[in-house]
């Protein structure tokens, strides 16, 4: 079975074919990498930048004013360390929250086949049609006054952690992962005398670790870059998460302490991108056992 290029194997193995292939893909090289790191190396180096060369026309590419300090003092000015933990808090609560949820959905969906439960997958995946926004002020208001315990959630975890517990998208990645582990495997557990929760406490889920790393970043990443959500539920700044409380303390700061403060706020979700980008491809693609 022949393959198709844009240069065939004759032309790329001449010397003119050889040279244009290595320049061409050099220059996509370059520019992808402009694209992605630019704007990253752009706030790295403004953050050692005094105030007059950050908003200087043009900008400078390397820092003629070297001035580590500023991430010092955007650390103590800000509170990031307060900020910090206040994330990590609400961030790790909403990832133990979908892992006990969402596993619990994606595993009755596709293994113990409830009445209607392609119906109830539907109208959870229609969810994922509708706007964020148009979600906001229903949300707000429930957090607001909740039904039945008629409890004020504003300035407490739980606004934070209850609507990220049912989350379509994690249930869906999860139901798809559980589909193809084979029923055999689970019928021999049954028939070891199992049960169903025994079953997804020693089979199920020690064979689901890629899709449940994944699960994880995502849940993690959901808290964490989140604005909107935390700016309305939590207005008291001792317990706002770290974007929300960078952009209340913005007014009077300089602005390279500002640009520091949000290269220190940027930095842990791309190392976890970095660390896990090899778990995620993996976890999205795995399937379970093959017999």
């Amino acid at each position: 079975m022949s393959t198709r290029a844009l240069i065939s194997p004759a032309q790329l193995a001449r010397p003119r074919g050889k040279a244009l292939y290595w320049v061409v893909f050099g220059l996509v090289v370059v520019l992808f990498t402009v694209v992605f790191l630019g704007p990253m190396y752009w706030m790295v180096s403004s953050g050692f930048k005094d105030t007059q060369e950050v908003v200087q026309t043009p900008p400078t590419l390397v820092p003629e004013s070297f001035q580590p300090d500023n991430y010092t003092r955007a650390w103590d000015v800000m509170d990031l360390a307060g900020l910090l933990g206040n994330t990590l808090f609400y961030a790790f609560g909403a990832l133990a929250f979908q892992l006990v949820f969402d596993v619990a959905a994606a595993y009755s969906l596709s293994k113990l086949r409830p009445v209607f439960g392609k119906a109830v997958l539907g109208l959870m995946l229609a969810t994922l049609m509708i706007p964020a926004t148009v979600l906001v002020v229903p949300q707000y208001l429930t957090v607001l006054d909740v039904p039945i315990f008629e409890r004020n959630l504003l300035n407490t975890p739980w606004a934070i952690w209850l609507p990220s517990v049912t989350n379509a998208f994690n249930i869906f990645l999860l139901k798809r992962f559980f589909d193809s582990i084979p029923r055999e495997l689970l019928d021999a557990a049954s028939m070891d005398g199992a049960s169903p929760m025994r079953t997804l406490w020693s089979i199920v889920l020690p064979i689901s670790r890629p899709i449940l790393g994944v699960v994880s970043i995502f849940a993690i990443v959901g808290v964490w870059k989140d604005f909107l959500w935390p700016m309305l539920t939590l207005p008291d700044p001792a317990k706002q998460t770290l974007n929300v409380g960078i952009y209340s303390l913005s007014n009077g700061v300089p602005v390279n302490v500002l640009i520091a403060a949000l290269t220190m706020a940027s930095l842990p979700t791309l190392i976890i991108f970095l660390i896990f980008q090899r778990n995620i491809m993996s976890g999205l693609t795995a399937g379970g056992l093959k017999g």
